[in-house]
């Protein structure tokens, strides 16, 4: 059984120490392959280096280049240019633009700052033919009006660790994307609406991620002690997800990663 882990933050400071340990043990568990989420122009060259560091690994890394809207006061026209340059010279690594979006939960930058970074993300993937990598939270409206504007110039979009309503899961698949879920649905406090609607997908947009350090699922039996999220619960994840669309677990693995091949253009 193979897993694909489609966001992992190994750029995170968490994982500087122990970057091998955490790979390996992830392999043990069935993950062979993982996407470095690109949260920045400076974790967009690092996820590069990382991918360079563990080519001897023995799973596959690969990662996405953007600018998360909590940092999209940074873009400028330098930015626009560098983030361009680096997802052009290595096009074996990066399989997406972003992590990029809305957030006006935070609003670490401002909404008019989010936009303009958006925008130009957008219209850098339609340019470069690349898949999207988005995040979306407290923005649904606007967040969804201007992938609508572009969705016609655009490949593949995931909308990643989704945690919104059924409103806006039906929204996304009505312009075909895809959805990322996490372990958020393994969290009985928090996480039961999305698991109750988590059905509605299908499994031909149907993603799974850790969002590693973060969202550690809460359902494990034996959680470790510093409460880091690793993609070695990755498995764990896609159990609670079978469970959930009745069926067996090998299928289910095996549906997500036929479409998470597809959706990035990998062959694992």
């Amino acid at each position: 059984m193979k897993w694909i882990d489609i966001g992992v933050n190994l750029t995170n400071k968490q994982f500087s120490s122990d970057t091998n340990e955490v790979l390996a043990k992830a392999h043990r568990n069935g993950v062979d392959t993982i996407i470095i989420t690109g949260t920045h122009l400076a974790a967009s060259k690092r996820a590069i280096e990382i991918i360079a560091e563990q080519k001897a690994s023995d799973i596959m890394l690969y990662s996405t280049a953007g600018i998360h809207p909590h940092d999209a006061s940074s873009w400028t026209k330098e930015t626009h240019q560098a983030l361009k340059s680096l997802i052009i010279e290595n096009p074996q690594q990066i399989v997406a633009v972003g992590e990029t979006g809305l957030d006006f939960n935070r609003n670490y930058s401002t909404p008019q700052q989010q936009e303009i970074a958006f925008e130009a993300q957008l219209e850098l993937a339609s340019e470069l033919d690349l898949p999207l990598f988005l995040h979306q939270r407290d923005a649904h409206e606007r967040f969804f009006s201007m992938i609508k504007t572009h969705r016609d110039d655009l490949s593949n979009i995931v909308v990643h660790c989704f945690t919104d309503t059924k409103k806006a899961l039906f929204d996304y698949l009505d312009i075909d994307c895809h959805i990322g879920i996490t372990g958020w649905v393994c969290d009985e406090r928090r996480g039961k609406p999305l698991l109750d609607i988590v059905p509605n997908i299908p499994l031909t947009r149907l993603m799974v991620e850790t969002d590693a350090p973060y969202l550690l699922p809460r359902n494990l039996s034996e959680p470790p002690k510093n409460r880091r999220n690793e993609p070695q619960w990755l498995p764990h994840i896609g159990a609670t997800l079978a469970k959930q669309y009745d069926m067996d677990l090998d299928a289910l693995a095996a549906a997500v990663l036929k479409t998470t091949n597809e959706f990035f253009r990998l062959h694992t």
